[in-house]
């Protein structure tokens, strides 16, 4: 077997987050009004995308992790490959002179779900040739994050993005993916997602998509209905596991999931596995155990954290907590505790990484009685 080593590859952007005050509570449209002066805090700069978010925090918990990223050769691109230099994870980077370096402008208002200011930059131009065939052969995982904000990874069908999978397959990687939201206004949003997954599921090993963006890929009529049921809310505060997460990931399945986790936002995540005959490969690759992976199906809570400043980056530090678990040998339902520990633990900072817990920490804090939503 290969040294569990892991390639995170993907979008990768710099995180512009002001910081408002606690009294700014309430609904965006009445606080963000032409004209209107509000007093912020300090601003908060740091990587985000998959890329820096994932990798960064599985490097952290301490996994063996390369990250694959894509900037322009400007002042944001440097300050990008500053901050990965930090966590000695720069070498990965890619620098083009061709494109410029993509930011969000993230809008964390107290009480509203985030609002995103995004410039792709880069991230457009990543293809599967930016990851060479011989370092797949040396990893054990390719973890790929946000194709829906890169236009090579969806244009044409799609093809880069099934070439750049098979690619990992034939090189002997386990492959995870994670989705990214789509505007619906954005050459992305006339993309059809649905014929996609079909064709890419079944080279797909883990697939981490969140709620809204599976739905919106495979059936958009039923999430225009979910738009108009939370009415402005947060629409994971309106679903039902049963009646609307659970044909989601049946419909996965009989495209060929294998190990598919459905993030449902402050909730928790939902799971569910196929049987140990498509589950054989992976477990071969990973040293599984099938039984404890095989046909499995359940919902795993959100722990309670201690405070919320802000959910940046919350799905992907769970996810790199899921996947650097799994990379330790655990088993399916303690890679599921331990993923929704840590996305407890990131929304009590305004970044992605300052909230981390170690996968021991997690445990033994899990281990006295950590309190669960529900």
């Amino acid at each position: 077997m290969k040294n569990k080593k892991v390639i995170v590859a993907g979008h990768i952007c710099l995180d512009i987050t002001p910081i408002f005050p606690e009294k700014a509570v309430g609904a965006a449209g009445g606080l963000l009004q032409p004209g209107k002066l509000i007093e912020m805090k300090n601003a908060d700069v740091h990587t985000g995308g998959s890329v820096a978010n994932t990798g960064l925090a599985m490097k952290i918990l301490g996994a063996d992790v390369s990250l694959k990223g894509k900037v322009g050769a400007d002042e944001f691109g440097e300050l990008i490959g500053n901050i990965l230099e930090k966590y000695n994870a720069r070498d990965g980077l890619i620098i083009s002179g061709e494109d410029s370096t993509s930011y969000s402008v993230v809008l964390a208002i107290p009480g509203v779900d985030r609002i995103f200011l995004h410039h792709p930059g880069a991230n457009h131009s990543f293809c599967a040739d930016d990851i060479p065939v011989e370092e797949l052969e040396a990893a054990s995982l390719l973890h790929f994050g946000y194709p829906p904000l890169m236009r090579s990874m969806y244009e044409n069908g799609g093809m880069e993005l099934i070439h750049l999978l098979k690619k990992a397959k034939r090189a002997g990687c386990a492959t995870s993916l994670d989705m990214a939201a789509v505007d619906p206004a954005s050459e992305a949003g006339k993309v059809d997602w649905d014929l996609l997954l079909q064709k890419i599921i079944p080279d797909i090993d883990f697939f981490v998509p969140s709620v809204e963006e599976l739905c919106f890929m495979l059936e958009p009529e039923r999430f225009a209905l979910w738009q108009t049921r939370a009415d402005g809310r947060d629409i994971t505060e309106i679903i039902d596991i049963d009646s609307d997460v659970k044909p989601l990931a049946k419909k996965c399945l009989d495209y060929g999931a294998k190990v598919l986790l459905i993030k449902c936002g402050a909730a928790g995540i939902y799971f569910c596995t196929a049987q140990s005959e498509r589950l054989q490969g992976l477990a071969d690759v990973l040293d599984l155990n099938l039984g404890d992976w095989s046909g499995k199906e359940g919902f795993e809570s959100s722990y309670v954290p201690e405070k919320v400043l802000s959910g940046t980056g919350a799905g992907d530090t769970c996810i790199a907590a899921f996947l650097t678990a799994v990379l330790q040998g655990f088993a399916l339902e303690d890679c599921m505790h331990l993923a929704a520990a840590e996305g407890a633990s990131c929304v009590e900072a305004y970044d992605a990484l300052s909230g981390l817990r170690s996968l021991d920490a997690l445990r033994d804090k899990i281990a006295r009685g950590w309190k669960k939503k529900c």
